[in-house]
This record gives C-alpha cells, sequence and structure tokens, in this order.
C-alpha cells in the first residue's frame, strides 16, 4: 500500500481538478470522475462511448459522504448498508439536487456504493468527494480485472490509470433498488438474492437479469440494456453437460472456434479453449470470466461456444453477464 501512496495523491489532485481516473476495485476496475462535476462526468462517457442514458454508480467512503447525496436513507437501506458495506452492493434511492443529471441518466434515483478495495478507498478519501465510477473499459466490451485490460481499453483516453492489483471478486456490484415499493434486483453480483433476503425479505428480480430488453427501453442501473461483456468473438452460451457440450462442439465447430468451459474439461476437447473456473465454484469463475471473455480474442475466435454454469448463487451473476456478452443467444441441448 505504501507503494501506492504518491500515485493515489496524484489521483485524487486529477479527480479534484475535474480529469478521469481509472483505479481498482474489488470487483473490476473503475474509471472515475468527481460525481458533483457535470462536465467532468460527461468525459466518462466519452472516454468509454457510453450511451448516455446509462446510468452511473457514485463511489463513497462513509455514509456521511451519501448523505446530501440521498433525500433518504430508510431502514432497509440502512440496514443492507451494515451487512454488506463496504462490499459489493449498490443501492439505488431517490437522490438529491445535489447528484447532476448526467449521473443518473436523468432519473429521480441514484446509485451507491462503499467499495471495500483499499486502494478505491483510499482515493474517495483523499479527493474528499464522491466518485462517479462505470467499469474502466470501452463500452460492450469485457469488463477489466486487472490493470492489462483497462490499459489495452482506455490508454491516451483518461488522465491517469493507477496499475494496481487484479480485483478479488470480478464482477461488477449487485445493483438492488429500494426506489419502489418493493426491493428490486436489477443486476446479480457477489451479495447473492438469497444473502439479501436474509435482511430485508422478498426481493423482485428484473426480467432483465435474465431476458434482453429493448434499447428505448428506461432503465434504473448500468448493463440492464445494450449489449454487455462482450468479446469482439460471437458468443453463444451452451446450456448441457459436459458429453452433450462436447458433441456439439464436434458438430459445429470449425478452425475459428473456440470452446470456454470449465476447469480440466479443455484437455478433453479437439480445439482451442478457455478455462474459467472449476464447474461448481461460481465465485472462481466469477473472478476468471472477464480475463477468459478477452482471451478469446487473443486466441483470434469468430465464434465461442460457452459452458453455461449454474444459476444458483454468484452463478446467477456469472449466467447473467455470458447471457449478456452472447445477446441472449443460448442454445439448451
Amino acid at each position: 500500500m505504501q507503494n501506492d501512496i504518491e500515485n493515489i495523491r496524484l489521483a485524487a489532485d486529477i479527480l479534484k481538478n475535474g480529469g478521469l481516473v481509472a483505479f481498482p476495485t474489488e470487483t473490476v476496475y473503475g474509471l472515475g470522475a468527481n460525481a458533483l462535476d457535470s462536465e467532468a462526468v460527461k468525459k466518462i462517457f466519452i472516454a468509454k462511448g457510453r450511451p448516455q442514458d446509462n446510468p452511473l454508480i457514485v463511489h463513497i467512503d462513509s455514509v456521511e459522504m451519501m448523505m446530501p447525496l440521498v433525500k433518504g436513507f430508510d431502514e432497509r437501506a440502512k440496514a443492507l448498508a451494515e451487512r454488506f458495506w463496504p462490499g459489493p452492493l449498490t443501492i439505488i434511492m431517490e437522490r438529491s439536487e445535489a447528484v447532476p443529471d448526467t449521473v443518473s441518466a436523468g432519473l429521480s434515483t441514484v446509485a451507491i456504493r462503499m467499495p471495500s478495495d483499499e486502494i478505491a478507498r483510499a482515493l474517495i478519501s483523499k479527493a474528499g468527494i464522491p466518485v462517479s465510477a462505470p467499469s474502466a473499459n470501452l463500452s460492450g466490451s469485457p469488463s477489466p480485472t486487472s490493470a492489462k485490460h483497462v490499459i489495452d481499453d482506455l490508454s491516451g483516453r483518461v488522465d491517469m490509470i493507477l496499475n494496481s492489483h487484479n480485483c478479488t471478486v470480478g464482477v461488477e456490484s449487485t445493483v438492488i433498488s429500494l426506489a419502489g415499493e418493493k426491493p428490486r434486483l436489477l443486476r446479480p453480483g457477489f451479495v447473492t438474492v438469497e444473502e439479501l433476503s436474509e435482511v430485508i425479505g422478498e426481493i423482485e428480480i428484473d426480467k432483465a437479469v435474465y431476458e434482453s430488453i429493448s434499447n428505448d427501453t428506461v432503465v434504473n442501473a448500468p448493463g440492464m440494456k445494450y449489449k454487455h461483456y462482450a468479446p469482439k468473438a460471437k458468443v453463444v452460451v451452451i446450456k448441457s453437460n459436459f458429453e452433450k457440450y462436447k458433441e456439439f462442439l464436434s458438430q459445429n465447430a470449425d478452425e475459428k472456434t473456440v470452446a470456454m468451459c470449465f476447469a480440466g474439461e479443455g484437455k478433453a476437447l479437439s480445439l482451442p479453449f478457455v478455462e474459467f473456473g472449476e464447474e461448481n465454484n461460481s465465485k472462481q469463475q466469477a473472478i476468471m470470466l472477464f480475463d477468459a471473455l478477452r482471451k478469446v480474442d487473443e486466441l483470434g475466435a469468430k465464434t465461442v461456444y460457452v459452458r453455461c454454469p449454474d444459476c444458483k448463487g454468484v452463478g446467477l451473476a456469472v449466467t447473467n453477464r455470458l447471457f449478456k456478452a452472447a445477446g441472449f443467444e443460448v442454445i439448451e441441448l
């Protein structure tokens, strides 16, 4: 950490002066700007090529920093914050006038989270401002879980990249909205539906978690529409056991096909492959997922057939990212 102190100071000064900084969090690398500076926030959309109607998440270092940004912090929000903050959970609440329209894409709500990563927290604290930060990648491409991924996508587009450790969670934060009558899961992540339900009871799951929605739909959280997390190669998700998956590949693969499968399975295939964790370890799959999706492009793939994980627990987050990377092209054998 001591080696990062000077870089954090420089990065904090850039944020305070309206610049862009890519920095690590426990989930993925974020591309940060001063959340209270509308002109700075606009630079995020330009650097990423991000649609203007895709809201951003505001990162804070304390509940005290959050209070001026929201109109209400009810008992449900308090209970979730006490259990899961700092950590990979984003809570959507009604926003105050302090939050620029650019951050929330004109919505009446704001998405907020308190990261647990010590460099992220130190940067926000040193800057002394809430930081808007989507993933630090080109819009639509696999999210970055290492500084190398950020450099590959955004070198020359941002003022500074904090070149530090790889992310420990690997998928973006869980997003839950408390702005409606019932709590609603808008994006699955490392904090699971089951864990959330233990704290605040029944939770509705938005249909965008499982199926495609049209690009003219108004959404309340990042990643709910548009194609996301996708490599240049065409992604197709295969729901099957390994034997049926292997048979499918033998009948459908060509010289530009890459298999994306679970640990230990690749050696049984007769084509290039990338493995992304053990079949029964969804947390490991999450950590390895985006790096694997980037590696299929390095292998020159035109098409990648991905073995679909189990949808339970963190597996729901992994499956959700794969479905969106595939544009919801899923084959069930």
